[in-house]
């Protein structure tokens, strides 16, 4: 019998915190699905994120960074600290520039649209510009 109490007494404390532990209210756990347009952005932010520090670590970048007295590994911690919505903003705005654009491709453009206008206007009997152009009107 003696046995039985000092056994029962090594046990009894751990069994009552057990007890107690598994008596406790817990919250419920709230569960959701993930959607694919919440798992596309995700992916896709991250991918922007990952093209704006691919883009701050290029040399000539970088040479612009310091010569406007930025340090560059300080830039690329800011970036890294970046919001979600300003790293969309960052993307969205380096895809709308334009990339190694000078005048020439402005020129040419410009040249083309008058040359289709005169073409038209000669076509329909408007002008004469071009000799190698027979319009419907003789």
């Amino acid at each position: 019998m003696f046995f039985v109490r000092t056994y029962c007494r090594f046990l009894a404390l751990p069994m009552a915190a057990l007890m107690f532990a598994v008596s406790m209210p817990l919250g419920a756990v709230q569960a959701a699905l993930v959607s694919t347009d919440q798992v596309v952005e995700t992916s896709r932010i991250e991918a922007d994120r990952m093209r704006i520090a691919a883009l701050m670590t290029r040399a000539d970048v970088q040479r612009q960074l310091t010569a406007q007295g930025v340090d560059p590994d300080e830039a690329l911690a800011r970036i890294a600290a970046l919001s979600d919505e300003e790293v969309r903003r960052i993307a969205g705005r380096i895809d709308a520039m334009p990339a190694g654009q000078d005048a020439l491709g402005t020129l040419i453009g410009a040249a083309l649209i008058v040359f289709i206008i005169l073409l038209i206007t000669d076509l329909t009997g408007v002008t004469n510009v071009f000799p190698f152009v027979k319009s419907g009107q003789k």
